[in-house]
């Protein structure tokens, strides 16, 4: 098949091809009598490939580079341990990110469940009663961090605002 058709069966564009082909990730099978460059089923599943660990969060650099160590390795076993090398590093930073989600997740479930019951509360309150109400069984000054920092007032961050737009501007 040809780059468009080959495009067109993985859902990517001419131009992630040929990008593909220009990092050595991926190789035509021949040429076509009128210079086309010419692919077989054994692309999709390479392109498929680069998906995956792009999905997994390798960068078409990192995959690159562990490509071309692998096949610049001495021996197979090097090869192997290599790459064995890259994916464990790559699946303790995915354990570390699902720990952090976990925690988020968990912000986020008390922070809903704490503003499900702020929805019988009277509409005589206003905003600045939030956070440090004692209505349906809240206690002040104990709502979720999540909500607090949008309930707080501005003057009782730690830091003044015009500090954190300064040091905004700086960067």
């Amino acid at each position: 098949m040809r780059v468009g058709e080959l495009a067109k069966a993985v859902g990517k564009t001419v131009r992630a091809m040929h990008l593909y082909e220009e990092l050595g990730l991926l190789e035509p099978a021949s040429r076509s009598d009128g210079g086309f460059r010419m692919y077989g089923e054994d692309a999709i599943e390479r392109i498929n490939w680069i998906v995956k660990l792009q999905a997994i969060g390798f960068t078409l650099a990192e995959i690159q580079g562990f490509i071309s160590e692998f096949q610049h390795a001495h021996t197979g076993r090097d090869a192997t341990t290599r790459v064995r090398a890259t994916f464990a590093e790559k699946l303790q930073s995915i354990r570390d990110q699902i720990t952090q989600l976990r925690a988020i997740e968990n912000d986020l479930l008390e922070a809903v469940e704490y503003l499900d019951s702020c929805q019988t509360c009277t509409p005589v309150y206003t905003p600045s009663s939030c956070g440090v109400c004692d209505h349906h069984g809240h206690h002040p000054d104990q709502a979720p961090r999540l909500f607090t920092g949008l309930a707080r007032k501005e003057k009782e961050f730690d830091v003044p605002v015009e500090v954190l737009h300064r040091d905004q501007e700086d960067n």
